[in-house]
């Protein structure tokens, strides 16, 4: 425990610092994983992880990986997407000419 009184109210800032950070943190988290179920809110994330950085709470190049790794994500689930019904189409076609 500090003994200088400056040094008291300094631990007190850090711990109010921490916990708003710490705040700011969980809801990143948060969001970037409904933003991979659901891409439309990708924009706004984005945003969320600028400002993040913009105000110290995170990195920058930590903020960019994120967004960077977002895009991947939805990128990639797109292509899944799009290629998932001409799978299913010729797995059934395939199946319905076995069972005649």
């Amino acid at each position: 425990m500090p003994n200088i009184k400056a040094a008291i109210k300094w631990q007190r800032q850090t711990d109010r610092r921490t916990v708003r950070n710490l705040d700011v943190k969980t809801r990143l988290k948060t969001l970037f994983k409904k933003a991979k179920a659901n891409p439309d809110q990708a924009a706004s994330v984005e945003g969320q992880f600028d400002k993040a950085a913009r105000k110290g709470i995170i990195h920058p190049n930590k903020a960019a990986r994120k967004k960077a790794r977002l895009a991947r994500a939805i990128r990639t689930a797109a292509a899944a997407a799009a290629a998932a019904p001409i799978a299913t189409a010729t797995v059934a076609k395939k199946r319905t000419t076995k069972k005649k």
